[in-house]
């Protein structure tokens, strides 16, 4: 069937809605020397600098066991962020005005002394800077690190209560635990020190453009809402493939494998973006709420209905353990049990090493109920309908649909609107760093993920991995470069479905 791609370009008036401008503030950022500070943070907060929208009175602290002189730091982030940031070219000027905000002190985690050297830096930026006393901690460092780090801050005085004054806040990264009973405990312990409104777990899916533009997609647009329910959707694929394998991270990555490193988290906030009913108001907590009820609603996961395979060559990676079985593709059919979704499977699949990186949900229509063109050819070539959300790489989004060809015969083919963000508004999208760090100065908790939600979702996710860690079968193996195991398209070719191509 012949295909037409059809562009389409952004309207030249947009809406702007007002958004709260960022606090002053000192940023600490614990693990200042690890790859996550100089690959994302730094690169983020640089380009948020060029762009003006980094508060005026701001600072940034960053500590670690082998962090030097500031000078010396300045000079390793400046030659990182000339190499990961988005903007080209590299501005030398930017980055001097911006330098000159980055101090550095030295010091153990796990001794108290380091506590009040960080003290005592941060307190001598607040006076230089301006910061008015506000405070955003960033724990970029293993979460084995994060009680020995909060608990040495409440006992420093480095964190204060929520109230009318100066506000401390704190960013830790997912993994939020390793099953339900370790998230628990950490959220106990975060609760411990921390009121819910200052903890701000963060999961960067969620600050990419077009995972942000599903609410609005959704709630936007009458075209689309009306027919997002179990009446239209014949099913759902969420795909979060990858072509890199573990990168040398092969020691972390076999502690934590593919539900926990990309589905528990990533996929399951996506899933619930795109499944939610419509909040009383777009509050953090209002979006928050829906969010919870369709994690909630997730059926158990029958035995088979869930698929494993793990790249060629993934066993002699260094840092794997010997007769690891750690799996680095998952697929697996969840079902949303509330009104809107009954009867409506949602396939989602993440691997690692697969034959190119893309994240996408895809909506797949339900097909025509009865054929008015009278050949059975035709009739079997029409294409259900399918909106795909690219949330990377070229986020943007595509509906494909039926369309006569020109001609005297009756000739169906199919044409494909595509809206992409970079081609559309003349720039790429931002860096889901950048939304993500200013929110967390705004003290906007939208697109971060709440206790409840957390603990719900590995709630979900450990009967699955109990499940797995329980059976002896041997993994399937797939090339590197390939779609992934051939077990998985023949799991969902038993329900009359097949994957999108990856190709």
């Amino acid at each position: 069937m012949a295909e037409t791609i059809v562009r389409v370009e952004s309207s030249s008036s947009p809406i702007a809605l007002p958004s709260r401008p960022p606090d002053p503030c000192a940023l600490v950022v614990f693990g200042v020397t690890g790859d996550l500070t100089r690959r994302k943070l730094v690169p983020a907060l640089h380009a948020l600098a060029q762009a003006r929208e980094l508060p005026e009175r701001f600072a940034l602290v960053g500590t670690s066991t082998s962090v030097g002189a500031a000078a010396e730091l300045r000079e390793k982030l400046r030659e990182s962020t000339a190499r990961f940031s988005r903007l080209q070219p590299f501005d030398e000027a930017a980055w001097g005005g911006f330098a000159g905000r980055i101090d550095a002190v030295q010091g153990d985690f796990n001794r108290p002394e380091a506590y009040a050297a960080l003290r005592a830096k941060l307190e001598d930026a607040e006076r230089r800077h301006g910061t008015g006393g506000n405070r955003l901690f960033y724990c970029a460092v293993p979460p084995a690190v994060y009680p020995v780090i909060l608990r040495n801050l409440k006992q420093a005085g480095l964190l204060r209560a929520p109230g009318d004054g100066p506000w401390s806040r704190v960013v830790i990264e997912k993994p939020f635990g390793r099953d339900l009973a370790s998230a628990r405990e950490l959220n106990r312990l975060l609760g411990e020190v921390l009121d819910e409104g200052q903890i701000f777990r963060i999961d960067h899916y969620l600050g990419k453009e077009t995972v942000q533009n599903i609410l609005v997609l959704r709630f936007g647009n009458s075209l689309f809402e009306p027919l997002w329910n179990h009446k239209y959707v014949d099913h759902v694929q969420i795909t979060m493939a990858e072509e890199i394998g573990v990168e040398g991270r092969g020691k972390f990555y076999d502690q934590t494998g593919v539900l926990r490193d990309m589905i528990q988290s990533h996929v399951l906030q996506v899933l619930a973006l795109c499944a939610m009913e419509p909040p009383v108001s777009f509050r953090a907590d209002d979006i928050r709420d829906e969010k919870f009820k369709v994690l909630r609603a997730l059926r158990p996961v029958a035995a088979g209905d869930t698929v494993r395979g793990r790249y060629l060559g993934y066993a002699r990676e260094p840092g794997v353990a010997p007769g690891s079985r750690t799996p680095t593709y998952a697929a697996l059919k969840l079902h949303v049990d509330n009104w809107r979704w009954q009867g409506v499977p949602f396939y989602i699949r993440s691997g690692k090493g697969l034959t190119k990186r893309r994240t996408e949900v895809s909506i797949h229509f339900s097909q025509i109920p009865f054929c008015l063109f009278g050949s059975e050819e035709v009739c079997a070539r029409i294409e259900p309908n399918v909106l795909t959300l690219r949330i990377q790489p070229d986020e943007g989004i595509a509906l494909r649909f039926g369309c006569k060809e020109p001609g005297d015969a009756l000739s169906v083919g199919t044409v494909t609107m595509d809206f992409s963000y970079a081609a559309s508004f003349k720039r790429p999208p931002g860096e889901a760093y950048e939304r993500l760090l200013l929110d967390a100065m705004r003290g906007d908790a939208t697109l971060f993920a709440r206790r409840d939600a957390d603990e719900q979702a590995w709630a979900f996710a450990t009967p699955i991995l109990e499940s797995w860690d329980a059976d002896p079968a041997p993994l399937p193996e797939y090339e590197r470069g390939s779609v992934g195991p051939a077990n998985a398209d023949a799991w969902i070719h038993r329900d009359k479905r097949r994957w999108r191509p990856l190709a």
